[in-house]
């Protein structure tokens, strides 16, 4: 029990939202998602050349898309980037999460720009419901709803791409409000619920952001355990450890619902880039910290430069920080007063704590981070966890804007903010911050800090602007010269637009997909191939469309085209390693690299290819990027499949230099890994090159048949041109058959005297296991859903 003497400060129970108040929260929070999303409306796509979305997350949905609307599922093996991957263990964006759903009803491109507009909605109502429960009343929880959504981490997500990203910080007050719910309220559904929005987080699926939220999420639940209600009441001792129970068996449900998408990932990352964590170790871990400086952008967004204007330390900037200047105001607002005492505490800890950790190696804050708290040793960019101190901000906003509503603006609080923006826009006009930007950019990057100083005086200019009116506005309601809910309202228009002005050059739309990704003559070529053969698509200077993604990036996969490599982040290390990428990809000049790879087009953007013997077969022909390219055959046979007349085994080391060495000839051995269950020969000098290639009859995602021109002779082996990874299997005319990984990273089968036909098939039991732990993670939290609702009501009756 509380001691009598000083209790903690109770929190103001707000009542249950009314059903008008609440649609009139949603209808302005859907006015502010349209008025950066209007296009959308006009069948736009919400991406830009410098997106993920545009360079490979829509090549990577319209693959599974495709499948599911076909009614064959959810495919389980991507052979088209890298040598191929497991498309689920590897992960490809929201594969499970419910926008999958949009996907199957909808255009690719039109489902994922929807998923951003209805997802940055649920942000802003999300946060006024989660507000609103947390006593604050509806003007004020309206401006913390805009000052979330409208921020620059989450409006500005649309810029990158980072639709899963934007999932979780939506998500994120949805967990709040029903943490608020379960605990304070005792409502029993709640914790069901709970767990089911958990694992729509471990769906997203963005781990990173999932361990903020949970880290988040259980804060606040401990806060309100120690914390008073409306009455006065703490819970008792007891309580606090059957609410504890009930919290961790939610993150329980949510983890099981998970596992779909993460039993694969478990089983994949010691076959993955980051088998021994993130490499580079603590050093990694920090890359893309916050540049401290950089926190002047929450104010004055233009300071490091918008987008391209960017020269700021982390080289790349494709999304905004700036949390509103009338935002910042308000917020400023609320550390005075005694009104929700200890809930403005929680919120200026939470803030605290996620600066803190955002700004990663440049404090000692985030070596203890580190070193104590699961899964940190995975992730980098400590950076994204900055959508807490917006939401932070934004709940502080809230309260401020109650407080001036409710006991006017204080004058030490208008001098204090009007001299702190004087003192910004001085600075920036005057160029001290210019000179800052300078000390710290470097000789090379200094000529950009020059260039921004017109745009950072702009924006000093329009910072002031809406810092005068914001001031003013609470100097003249201290006065009571208006009526309250015009000055709330006043408040909600000047949050929502100071953000817009801002937020909205990050959302970028541009034609529909069926334009963007477009066929020419070089892909209509490479389709008419009778046999499979991967490309080459390489950007090699000159003119070109800017980050053309047929070049370079995923845009062939649209077309069921492979390449040899694409962009994505987690393929399978092994593959990594045989095509030198962490040495620049230098074994792309490599002629064993081609034979091994399949490799047997180059698609560029130059008439003169680096390859000496390669042949022009189509092209020039502007593609849809707006690139002039040009497609050539490679040197030599490169076919996708061989037979080698002897097998040896060996370890990674030694098979890795022997294969890519220009004297060996990989029709000769095939050599597999020293765990294979083959026969292995005992080899004196290399044999002769059996010289047959298989002919492939079908090279689907996950099946692959073919067969041999002649019968195999005893002690061969069939080599595939495919990323071996646990699940494949073969049978040799009908009948199962020894396989395994051979010359490094590929397929290998043993074949048996006589063998003609070879089909292999990708399982994943991985998969399956996922598949079913998730089911009944969803069960779980559906019937605990269920019964607390029945015990609610039951409870509700008999008081």
């Amino acid at each position: 029990m509380p001691r009598t003497d000083s209790p903690p400060a109770p929190m103001a129970e707000a009542p249950p939202a009314k059903s008008g108040s609440a649609a009139g929260a949603a209808l302005v929070y859907a006015l502010a998602t349209f008025a950066l999303g209007w296009p959308a409306l006009l069948g736009r796509f919400l991406v830009n050349p410098r997106s993920d979305q545009y360079i490979a997350g829509y090549a990577f949905r319209e693959f599974a898309a495709a499948s599911l609307r076909a009614g064959e599922g959810f495919p389980l093996w991507n052979p088209y980037l890298f040598g191929g991957l497991p498309y689920v263990a590897a992960m490809h964006g929201d594969i499970f999460y419910p926008t999958f759903l949009l996907r199957m009803v909808l255009p690719t491109d039109v489902a994922m720009t929807w998923g951003f507009v209805l997802h940055l909605w649920l942000a802003g109502f999300a946060t006024w419901l989660f507000l609103r429960r947390a006593g604050i009343g509806f003007h004020g929880s309206l401006v913390g709803g805009l000052a979330y959504m409208l921020s620059g981490p989450i409006a500005s997500y649309a810029s990158p791409g980072h639709d899963g990203k934007l999932f979780v910080s939506a998500l994120f007050p949805v967990a709040l409000v029903l943490m608020h719910v379960a605990v304070r309220d005792g409502r029993r559904w709640a914790w069901g619920a709970l767990g089911l929005v958990v694992g729509l987080a471990v769906l997203s699926p963005h781990p990173q952001l999932l361990q903020y939220l949970l880290l988040a999420t259980a804060a606040y639940g401990i806060f309100l355990l120690f914390t008073a209600d409306a009455q006065g009441v703490v819970p008792s001792p007891r309580q606090r450890l059957a609410i504890v129970a009930q919290g961790l068996a939610a993150a329980v449900v949510g983890a099981l619902i998970g596992m779909v998408q993460f039993w694969p990932v478990r089983e994949y990352v010691s076959w993955s880039p980051r088998a021994k964590g993130m490499l580079g170790g603590y050093e990694h871990a920090t890359s893309y910290s916050f540049p401290p400086e950089e926190l002047i952008n929450t104010a004055l967004p233009q300071f490091s430069g918008i987008l391209d204007n960017y020269w700021g330390r982390n080289g790349i900037h494709f999304h905004s920080e700036y949390l509103g200047v009338v935002a910042l105001i308000l917020a400023a607002a609320a550390l005075g007063g005694t009104a929700h005492r200890a809930f403005r505490r929680f919120l200026v800890v939470l803030g605290v704590v996620a600066v803190l950790w955002a700004l990663g190696g440049y404090t000692p804050f985030f070596r203890l981070v580190y070193e104590i708290v699961p899964g940190t040793t995975y992730f980098r960019a400590p950076s994204t966890i900055i959508y807490l101190a917006a939401f932070a901000i934004a709940g502080l906003a809230a309260l401020g804007m109650e407080r001036i509503v409710a006991s006017g603006a204080t004058r030490r609080w208008a001098i204090a903010c009007g001299a702190a923006v004087l003192v910004l826009v001085v600075l920036a006009a005057g160029g001290g911050l210019a000179n800052l930007g300078a000390s710290i950019a470097g000789p090379g990057r200094a000529e950009l800090v020059d260039d921004n100083q017109r745009q950072l005086t702009l924006g000093a200019m329009r910072v002031a602007l809406f810092a005068a009116m914001a001031l003013v506005l609470g100097v003249v309601a201290s006065r009571r010269r208006v009526p309250a809910a015009a000055t709330a309202w006043g408040f909600a228009l000047l949050v929502g637009v100071d953000l817009w002005t801002i937020e909205r050059l990050y959302w970028r739309f541009s034609d529909p997909a069926a334009q963007l990704y477009a066929s020419d003559e070089t892909i209509e070529y490479l389709k008419r191939q009778p046999q499979p053969g991967r490309v080459l698509n390489l950007e090699l200077g000159g003119r070109q469309a800017d980050n053309d993604p047929f070049l370079r990036y995923d845009a062939l996969m649209t077309h069921r085209i492979r390449s040899v490599y694409g962009y994505h982040g987690n393929e399978l290390g092994r593959y990594d390693q045989l095509i030198g990428t962490n040495d620049g990809y230098r074994q792309l000049a490599n002629p064993n690299f081609w034979a091994l790879s399949n490799m047997r087009f180059l698609l560029t953007n130059t008439p003169q290819p680096p390859f000496q013997g390669t042949t022009k077969v189509a092209g020039p022909v502007r593609n849809a990027a707006g690139s002039m390219v040009y497609l050539y055959r490679m040197p030599g046979d490169n076919p996708a499949a061989w037979v080698t007349p002897a097998i040896v085994k060996a370890s990674d080391e030694a098979v890795l230099g022997t294969v890519l060495d220009p004297r060996f000839d990989v029709r000769t051995v095939a050599i597999f890994d020293s765990s294979a269950n083959v026969t292995a020969a005992t080899l004196t000098e290399p044999p002769r090159a059996h010289g047959d290639t298989a002919i492939v009859g079908k090279w689907d995602p996950g099946h692959i048949t073919l067969t041999l021109p002649n019968p195999a002779p005893e002690g061969s082996a069939l080599v595939v041109s495919e990323n071996f990874y646990p699940g494949w299997a073969a049978t040799v005319d009908g009948k199962p058959a020894v396989i395994g990984r051979a010359d490094m990273t590929l397929i290998g089968v043993a074949l048996p005297a006589g063998a003609r036909q070879v089909e292999l098939t990708f399982r994943s039991p991985a998969y399956e296991t996922g598949k079913a732990i998730s089911l009944l993670g969803l069960a779980l939290g559906l019937l605990w859903l269920a019964a607390g609702f029945m015990l609610d009501r039951r409870a509700a009756r008999s008081a």
